[in-house]
């Protein structure tokens, strides 16, 4: 799973794909509403086993919301798949929807610091709207009324 932040900011995503390539498509949907918006990467690298490149999500992502991402290399952009198009030789005379999976997951968007890593942070879903009591007072109140007798 990947998790982003509501910053308006270029975010970076690294991932291990199925195919290695510097230009190609990502589909993120949003799963509680679900609308897909398609951004086009064009300056992807490779480091290593990584895919990384980065991008702006326009609408911003929301707070605590689970998305789907697709990334796929689309046959169908001429410009921008000229390689794919040279070694799928059949796609030349016909305009097909043939798609190539390169990685698909889950993204989940939060603003809180989560570095299980070094900082042992967890995501805490209650954060902010609950305070644990750290007294340990164990003192209480203990009303006692006596009945009165009914004659």
């Amino acid at each position: 799973m990947i998790i982003l932040t509501t910053s308006t900011a270029a975010q970076t995503i690294s991932v291990i794909p199925r195919s290695y390539t510097d230009t190609f498509t990502m589909d993120v949907r949003d799963d509680s509403t679900n609308v897909t918006v398609a951004y086009g990467v064009t300056t992807a690298t490779t480091s290593g086993n990584y895919l990384t490149f980065s991008n702006t999500f326009n609408p911003v992502l929301v707070e605590n919301h689970f998305y789907d991402i697709h990334l796929y290399a689309d046959f169908n952009y001429w410009n921008t798949n000229y390689s794919f198009w040279n070694l799928y030789d059949e796609v030349w005379q016909t305009d097909a929807n043939q798609k190539e999976d390169i990685y698909r997951d889950r993204i989940f968007c939060t603003d809180q610091d989560i570095d299980q890593l070094n900082d042992n942070d967890h995501y805490q879903i209650n954060q902010g709207q609950y305070t644990e009591y750290d007294g340990y007072n164990n003192d209480y109140l203990v009303i006692w009324k006596k009945e009165t007798e009914i004659n």
